[in-house]
């Protein structure tokens, strides 16, 4: 496969991440791979955006993901991350499978409100659940890659987040190719007028219906890279808030390029955890503040910025 000049410049930054992170402190390098984690869901839910519908209930998936990994290693004793990754996966595909005949019927409001429904039904049997520490949620297994065992602190770190950059990387070079397929354009061309698709002979519930359950596999690898590196799995990873986080963070960016999600996951990310340590008390003022100034200036997302430079170049 001939790579793009978009898509080169995908690899360039992951290799310039990877080969930044034997510098950085342990702190940047686990805050990372959280917004990596974070940006991976955030492109679900940019597919989805694409197609003209807004999903309040990622947190669903990125929750399943997270989950899946954790039981995983707890109850059937898989500690090779690549095979707990697969595990969150097929469960998540599995589950999307079935709430997608339902949901890809409704547009607009009904849609964003049915999503959400389903992600605050599984944080409702989360925190119910003492037998998986109910809103305390339980650890996840020290696990391993391909038989090497990375450790704890700062080499677990490291491992975690060149596992996170290569499965981000292999996605947005993916959805890079997706979003330009037949299947891509078919999905923007549904958000524009749904009704002349049919007439062009093409089927817009099974179109949605895809898009949305590799949507959801896609949240369910950021969840799952969530819980290997945070080492932690509980029930606020469906709760609605952290699905509005991801919405949010996916206008910030923008639809305009897989990258945009990464950008703007790594800038709400840093933001947030500086705010935090700036003012505890009223750190959510202060993102509150800065997200929106960004939102104001640049209404079609940060990766504007890209479009525009490139527009004034040529």
């Amino acid at each position: 496969m001939i790579l793009e000049k978009s898509e080169i410049s995908l690899v360039g930054a992951a290799v310039a991440i990877a080969l930044a992170s034997l510098v950085v402190p342990n702190w940047l390098i686990f805050t990372a791979t959280l917004a990596i984690s974070t940006a991976l869901v955030v492109l679900g839910v940019v597919m989805l955006m694409r197609a003209g519908l807004v999903s309040f209930g990622q947190g669903l998936f990125y929750c399943l993901g997270g989950y899946a990994v954790g039981l995983g290693g707890r109850y059937l004793g898989i500690t090779d991350a690549l095979l707990l990754i697969v595990l969150g996966i097929a469960v998540t595909v599995g589950v999307a499978m079935v709430l997608g005949l339902l949901v890809t019927r409704y547009r607009e409001i009904f849609f964003a409100m049915l999503s959400l429904a389903f992600s605050m039904i599984l944080y409702g049997l989360l925190v119910k659940s003492h037998g998986l520490g109910s809103t305390d949620g339980f650890g996840v297994v020290d696990w391993t890659i391909l038989g090497f065992s990375p450790g704890s602190g700062e080499s677990s770190s490291r491992i975690a987040l060149l596992l996170a950059l290569g499965l981000a990387l292999g996605i947005a070079l993916f959805l890079n190719r997706y979003f330009r397929s037949s299947l891509g354009l078919a999905c923007e061309a549904i958000r524009e007028n749904e009704v002349r698709v049919e007439y062009m002979g093409v089927s817009r519930k099974q179109v949605l219906y895809i898009n949305y359950v590799i949507a959801a596999a896609v949240g369910s690898i950021g969840g799952s890279m969530t819980a290997l590196a945070a080492g932690h799995v509980d029930p606020a990873m469906a709760y609605w808030t952290i699905s509005g986080e991801f919405v949010f963070i996916a206008i910030l960016g923008g639809t305009g390029h897989v990258a945009a999600p990464f950008i703007a996951a790594l800038i709400f990310t840093l933001v947030r955890t500086y705010a935090i340590e700036l003012a505890p008390n009223a750190w959510q003022m202060i993102l509150g503040i800065v997200l929106l100034l960004i939102i104001l200036f640049l209404p079609k997302g940060i990766w504007s910025l890209f479009t525009r430079k490139k527009g004034v170049a040529s």
